[in-house]
């Protein structure tokens, strides 16, 4: 399983390059996205830059892999990372990220306000979108910095590709929506005038939702828009400060996909969607995928040669048996060995697999994987006749999980060789 040399995605000169600012990793999840950033982060560090790798999975594998307790909202230096690079690494907190705007944006009086208001709470905890929202806000404060170098981005696992890139403007439009200000109206135009608007020009509306939400809820939301005012604008700039950032020339996406159906087919989506947006896609890293180190025997003589040493096999202990019966050792040539009539008979010790057995199965296990090289390349070939443009490097399917800087240092070396798995013809 080779790839055409003129699609291979080159890693290290993306790395390398002092323009290239944010990395980005998506995709669907469970398909090996964190691990991935974590191991470019590495790569780049000790190939001379200063990097951060903000991860949104709250699986702490992470921090795990690099040594460190744990992450949280603050960038931790990892220990261990070779060359003249430093390597930092954090977990989004989300809700923090969100009290940090509010901070940010309020005085103190108002930020208390609005911390303290249940439907806040609510909102920087669980709401659609808001996870997505807060990853992008990070990214947009770590790159206001001019701190790093480098900054790489594990986006959130999502069931649609579109939620990362929709989030932002959708919790922006949500937060400046009618809606949101219609609820805001009593308390801009303040007083009497505002308690009368409320209790005249609102009631029908404040009933229903009061029916339908409770009305303490609606107070928490009057109470929590009020207190928003003078935000509220700053979310929809930053959002669209974020998209710009995102389409800027410095920022590269990488699709992150394992050799299946479902994960290719999202990868392909995300990758008209990203064009759709002109947002640079660097291009697509297929991770887990099986090679064979004796590729040049097929599935079918793999099968056909088991099943003749089986064949072989039987003939075999059908002659043995033969001998058996003539054997000296048989009991009814030596009454005085038999088994007392009555006992049981006498367990038969197992045998031990002969050599046929072993290769027979060695053969038949070839041939599984086999099938599964030859399906993986299908899904992978129905892809890039879809998108011939998207450079493609893989990644080998490892017998177990990435556990340390070293097993990170290693999927940057095979991310950096341009994708021949190991093993591969």
């Amino acid at each position: 399983m080779t790839l055409n040399p003129a699609r291979t995605l080159d890693i290290d000169p993306l790395l390398d390059d002092p323009a290239t600012r944010i990395v980005v990793c998506c995709g669907s999840g469970g398909v090996g996205k964190t691990t991935t950033a974590a191991a470019l982060g590495l790569r780049a560090a000790e190939r001379g830059r200063k990097v951060v790798v903000l991860t949104i999975d709250p699986a702490r594998r992470l921090a795990q892999s690099m040594g460190i307790d744990s992450l949280d909202n603050v960038p931790r230096q990892v220990k261990g990372a070779r060359g003249d690079g430093e390597l930092h690494a954090m977990m989004l907190d989300m809700k923090r990220t969100f009290d940090e705007i509010v901070e940010a944006h309020a005085d103190a009086e108002r930020a208390r306000a609005i911390l303290d208001n249940p439907f806040y709470q609510s909102l920087s905890a669980g709401f659609a979108g808001t996870q997505e929202y807060m990853a992008m806000e990070k990214l947009g404060q770590l790159r206001s910095r001019d701190e790093w170098d480098l900054i790489v981005v594990d986006t959130p696992p999502s069931r649609s590709a579109l939620d990362f890139l929709d989030a932002p403007q959708r919790l922006g439009s949500f937060l400046d929506g009618k809606l949101i200000r219609l609820l805001m109206a009593p308390a801009k135009i303040g007083g009497r005038a505002g308690m009368k608007f409320l209790n005249v020009g609102m009631s029908m509306m404040t009933g229903t939702l009061g029916k339908l939400l409770g009305g303490q809820l609606l107070r928490d939301v009057q109470t929590f828009v009020a207190a928003m005012d003078t935000t509220f604008g700053g979310f929809r700039t930053r959002a669209d400060a974020t998209y710009k950032l995102l389409q800027a020339p410095g920022t590269a996406f990488l699709v992150v996909a394992a050799p299946e159906r479902d994960a290719l087919r999202e990868a392909a989506y995300f990758v008209e969607r990203l064009a759709a947006e002109r947002m640079p896609l660097a291009g697509l890293v297929l991770n887990r995928v099986h090679g064979s180190g004796a590729g040049r025997l097929s599935a079918e003589r793999a099968l056909a040669a088991a099943e003749n040493l089986d064949e072989r096999r039987i003939v075999d202990q059908a002659a043995g048996k033969e001998e058996v019966r003539t054997s000296p050792e048989d009991p009814e040539a030596h009454p005085e060995t038999a088994p007392a009539p009555g006992s049981p008979a006498p367990a038969e010790a197992p045998s031990d697999p002969t050599i046929e057995q072993l290769t027979a199965g060695l053969l038949r296990l070839h041939a599984e994987r086999m099938h599964v090289v030859a399906r993986e390349q299908r899904t992978r070939d129905r892809f890039t006749a879809l998108h011939p443009e998207v450079a493609v490097t893989e990644i080998a399917a490892l017998p177990g999980d990435v556990h340390d800087l070293a097993g990170l240092r290693d999927i940057g070396e095979r991310l950096a060789a341009g994708g021949t798995p190991a093993g591969a013809v």
